[in-house]
């Protein structure tokens, strides 16, 4: 990613609550013009073990941008698995 400029594309990453502020800042910042980038993940489902709930670069990038006209964010409240994988995620 360092020394690339990404321009003229729509932008997904998934899994984003596994990558590091470092690592989330490194791809924001590579955002050419007309470039949109969508950040997904569940902030609470990390399988990275230096990382936790509040640590990871998700978590970092929506209480850093949440305030700015160019940022959105959407959380979703209800699971589609089942009530027992929403009670695991929930108290796991």
């Amino acid at each position: 990613m360092r020394g690339r400029s990404i321009s003229n594309v729509f932008f997904i990453i998934d899994e984003a609550q596994n990558l590091t502020p470092h690592e989330v800042k490194t791809i924001i910042t590579r955002a050419g013009e007309n470039t949109k980038i969508i950040f997904t993940g569940d902030i609470y489902q990390i399988d990275t073990p230096y990382l936790d709930s509040q640590s990871n670069g998700l978590s970092y990038l929506i209480d850093k941008i949440k305030h700015h006209e160019i940022y959105a964010h959407i959380q979703l409240e209800k699971g589609e698995r089942s009530n027992l994988a929403n009670l695991a995620n929930q108290l796991l």
